[in-house]
Order: structure tokens, then sequence, then C-alpha cells
């Protein structure tokens, strides 16, 4: 269920980006958004944690930042799988610009779906 909740977040915050950032972000249907949403998914899940392992020094002199860089990679990471034609950053910068935006918009929607959680119990 978890799966399917993180994909139908980054679909959403990927069509909004690309509509606000189109000089940076480009998705060519909603399709696409959603097969490189699940990707970015199971990038997160297989491939990021391993980054995280890798860098740590770097991510523990940088006080964590360096994390952005990781999120980045692995969204560099899903426009190789995509295919660059169908979804595309216009560079690396590009891609650290949506993933420090991805950030931002999913501690937002965490903290929301806490405190209603918390609420509820």
């Amino acid at each position: 269920m978890k799966l399917l909740i993180k994909t139908a977040i980054y679909t959403l915050l990927f069509m909004a980006i690309a509509r606000v950032l189109p000089n940076m972000f480009q998705i060519d249907t909603v399709v696409t958004a959603i097969i490189a949403s699940f990707v970015l998914v199971l990038l997160n899940w297989s491939v990021k944690p391993l980054l995280h392992i890798i860098s740590f020094p770097i991510t523990f002199i940088t006080f964590g930042l360096f994390s952005f860089v990781i999120s980045a990679i692995t969204l560099e990471l899903t426009s190789m799988v995509m295919g660059s034609q169908h979804f595309n950053f216009n560079g690396f910068g590009s891609a650290l610009v949506v993933a420090v935006i991805l950030a931002i918009c999913n501690s937002i929607i965490n903290s929301f779906a806490m405190n209603n959680f918390q609420k509820r119990v």
C-alpha cells in the first residue's frame, strides 16, 4: 500500500514540477510520470540505501546536505532508466533543484499525514 501511495505522490509532484519548471525538467505524458515515479520508488528502496552507506563520511562532514546529491543521483538514474526523450533533466543542477523540491514537499506531506494520524489515535 505504501508503494502505491508513494507512487501517486511522486506522480503528482513530477507533473507539478514539470509544469512549474519547464526549462529544467520535462515529462512527456502522465503515463510516463506514473512509470517514472514507480521506478524512483524502486530505486529509493534498493539503490539509495547503498549510496547512503558508501557516502556516509561525506554526508557526515556536510551535516547531511550531501543526501540531496544522492537524491539527485537517483533522479538521474530514473531518467536513464526511462530514457531521456521521455523523462529528462537539463543537467545535474536541475536534478538537484528537483531533489530539493521533492524533499521539501515530501516533508510537508509526511508532517501533514502524521498530524492527521496522531489526531485519530
